[in-house]
Parts: structure tokens; C-alpha cells; sequence
């Protein structure tokens, strides 16, 4: 009876080492499509330009969102982004999500959108979430 209770002692008490140590790595092997992604920094990076246009004109209002993306990558790629307006006191006064497809390696692409916006004016643009995916 003692010795079982010794043994399950040690086994509770278990080892007392509580270094780390780095998580293992893969070693290098053909990834698939899918695995070829870059770094969610980098990917943002494609997203050259994104900001509030003020269209209005005669006392009527039109904001827009207007952007450029720049494909940096080697393959066909699909963007989407999340982002949202923030005024001057750090309300959000509205939000939503672009999406720009099929941009081919090297290539550029513009896009705009209408918002509901009724001024620029203290109006800071955020970037929520960024994804670049393979385009097949």
C-alpha cells in the first residue's frame, strides 16, 4: 500500500521542469495552394489606398469609399476586408465590407462604393480584418 501511494506521488507530482522549448517545425515540403499564403501583414500591404471621397455637390450628399489594391503576390488572388468610420469622438458612425476578385500577379485594381456617410469632415477610416486568398 505504501508503495503505491509513493508512486502515485510521483506521478502526480510530476517533473518539475517547466522550461519551454520552441514548437517543433515542419520540414520543407511542396505546399499546396491553399498553404501558399503570406502574412496577414503582408497581404494588407496590397491594399494600397483606401479612403472617403466627397463627391457632393449642389447641397446634396455623396460620399464615397474608393480604393486600390496591388496583387504583390504570384498568383491570382481574391481580397476581402471588413473596416469601419470613426468620427472625431471615437463613435463608429458606420461600417461594412469590400471585396475585390480575380486580381491577377502584378496587376492593379480600383474600386469605390457608396456610404452613408454625411461628412468627411473628423472621419478616420479603420481596417477590421484583412484576407488575400488564391483565386482559381
Amino acid at each position: 500500500m505504501i508503495i503505491i501511494l509513493i508512486v502515485v506521488l510521483v506521478v502526480a507530482l510530476g517533473d518539475d521542469d517547466e522550461s519551454t522549448a520552441p514548437a517543433p517545425t515542419r520540414t520543407p515540403t511542396t505546399k499546396t495552394a491553399q498553404e501558399q499564403t503570406r502574412a496577414p501583414q503582408d497581404e494588407r500591404a496590397d491594399l494600397t489606398s483606401f479612403e472617403l471621397e466627397d463627391r457632393s455637390e449642389a447641397g446634396i450628399t455623396n460620399i464615397w469609399l474608393v480604393w486600390t489594391i496591388k496583387n504583390s503576390s504570384s498568383e491570382k488572388s481574391n481580397y476581402s476586408w471588413e473596416w469601419e468610420a470613426v468620427d472625431a469622438d471615437g463613435t463608429r458612425v458606420a461600417n461594412g465590407s469590400q471585396v475585390e476578385t480575380d486580381v491577377q500577379p502584378g496587376q492593379t485594381a480600383e474600386g469605390e462604393f457608396p456610404t452613408t456617410l454625411k461628412t468627411v469632415e473628423g472621419i478616420k477610416l479603420n481596417i477590421t480584418s484583412f484576407n488575400r486568398t488564391v483565386s482559381y
